[in-house]
């Protein structure tokens, strides 16, 4: 604790505050417990910002900390962060953001590296649905769009030179969303193969189509999903929403900026954004084996 800021807020807490000695305890452990937090994702006290705030959040979730153990170390923040502004050491209060009930919904089910390359592989491209249904996980997986976005695109929404697409959100938004080139070969791959096979002699500017030549709906996909999660022992955690949130996690924890994948995502808000600010059970780890007494002894 050997930041000057910390040390005045605590005389603050002392002299100003006239707070009893187990509460000036309890603030200084919550403190304590963030500044190694900080130390893992190597940012400083003063430089914290409001993404970094909401990763700390998360990382108390993921960690196993009740709501109401998350409510007091995020109440003791405030208070530091509120005197720093205060006493103009930083020109903002990073901790506004905890001020809205977002901050602490619960973290959506996400796959990891591993779960999605399994995912990617059971698709059988030899037949035409399987080629569907590979060139389907890719580009959601690529993009992060809506399942209803995903069935309503048609061919000419996607620009294959150029690698991005066109999609309409919610409150029928335009937005352009990038893609992978693995994605582009799928897609491509399905266009001049599997889907020809699945018009059935009619004509149709939707991309994805059932055994009916029809568009695919958003509980065929579902279904379809489901299906492939069964094999890999992941259903209960696979949606097309799950999806998204990995486009989004993935994204985030290779150091994607945030307003990037808010943009790519189609939210109107920041803050819905914030809540892929979590970090990976690795990190997790790290930070356990790291702090944890028992575990720094038992890795010697």
């Amino acid at each position: 604790m050997s930041d000057s800021a910390v040390h005045s807020f605590i005389n603050y807490l002392i002299v100003e505050k006239g707070l009893s000695g187990n509460t000036i305890e309890a603030y200084r452990n919550d403190i304590v417990l963030f500044r190694k937090f900080l130390e893992l994702e190597k940012v400083k006290l003063r430089a914290v910002g409001e993404e970094t705030v909401t990763r700390y959040v998360a990382f108390l979730f993921n960690a196993g900390y009740s709501p109401r153990s998350i409510m007091r170390f995020c109440s003791s923040l405030r208070h530091m962060y509120k005197f720093m502004t205060e006493e103009g050491m930083i020109p903002e209060n990073p901790t506004d953001v905890l001020e809205t009930p977002r901050a602490f919904r619960l973290l959506p089910k996400y796959l990891t590296d591993a779960e999605v390359e399994t995912l990617l592989s059971l698709p059988d491209v030899e037949t035409p649905f399987g080629q569907r249904d590979k060139a389907m996980i890719e580009l959601l997986y690529a993009t992060g769009l809506r399942v209803s976005e995903l069935i309503n695109l048609k061919i000419n929404d996607l620009n294959m030179a150029e690698c991005f697409l066109i999609t309409f959100g919610k409150g029928a938004k335009e937005r352009l969303v990038p893609f992978t080139d693995t994605a582009r070969d799928w897609v491509e791959h399905y266009l001049n193969n599997g889907r020809i096979s699945t018009l059935n002699g009619k004509e149709s500017y939707v991309l994805f189509l059932n055994r009916f030549g029809n568009a695919l709906t958003r509980q065929g996909f579902w279904k379809i999903l489901k299906a492939y999660g069964r094999e890999i022992g992941i259903a209960d955690k696979l949606s097309p929403h799950t999806l998204r949130h990995t486009f989004a996690t993935h994204l985030l924890e290779h150091g994607a900026d945030l307003r990037a994948v808010q943009m790519m995502l189609g939210h109107s808000s920041i803050t819905t954004t914030e809540i892929y600010t979590h970090i990976s059970m690795e990190r997790l780890k790290q930070v356990y084996f790291k702090f944890h007494p028992r575990a720094k002894e038992e890795q010697k």
